[in-house]
Order: C-alpha cells, then structure tokens, then sequence
C-alpha cells in the first residue's frame, strides 16, 4: 500500500477563478498533473506539486483522474471546457470562457 503524507492536507490552494482545488499536502511530487495538464497549470516543484497558474485551468479534470493521491479537486465539464463544448456542438468559432460563459 502507498504511504501517503499527509502535511497540511487541511491547507486548500482555492484560486477563486475557477473550480480547481489544490491541497500541496496530499501532494507526493509524482508529476502526473504537470505532464497530462495542456495548459501547464501546475509545475513540478521540489518536495511537491506548485499551482502556478491556475488562471489557466480550462476545468477538463485530467490532474484530478491523473492523481494517485487526490491532492486535486476540479469539477470537469464547467467552465472553460463548458464552453468549448458549447461551440463545437453549435459550430461556433468563437469560444467564450470565463465567468460570463454558458449562464453562469
């Protein structure tokens, strides 16, 4: 069984901008968020993960299935990824992401 740390897992990196969730304590630094995320919203640190832009998370929920220790929270489907939806279904060029997008 893997041993997981559990440093400051109470600790929550909540951006505000989006559903993304980050809790460093869970965090093993195994590097699956870095390398599924396609817009490089995290970063591999020195002992564990960095958040460093989570203004990019388009919300599509690979960190999160990727994590072998759930240090990553998104609701996939909202957001960003909502809206990219919405426009290949209707053929729409225009992409709208953001607060405004799809009702919110």
């Amino acid at each position: 069984m893997l041993d997981i740390p559990m440093v400051a897992a109470d600790k929550v990196d909540d951006n505000g901008i989006n559903t993304l969730r980050y809790m460093p304590g869970r965090c093993i630094n195994c590097g699956r968020c870095s390398e599924v995320c396609p817009h490089g919203v995290f970063r591999q640190g020195e002992k564990r993960a960095v958040l460093s832009q989570p203004e990019r998370c388009m919300e599509c929920g690979a960190c999160q299935l990727n994590c072998p220790t759930g240090a990553v929270q998104v609701e996939s489907g909202v957001g960003c990824a909502a809206a990219m939806i919405k426009a290949a279904l209707t053929g729409s060029k225009e992409v709208t992401c953001g607060p405004d997008c799809c009702g919110r």
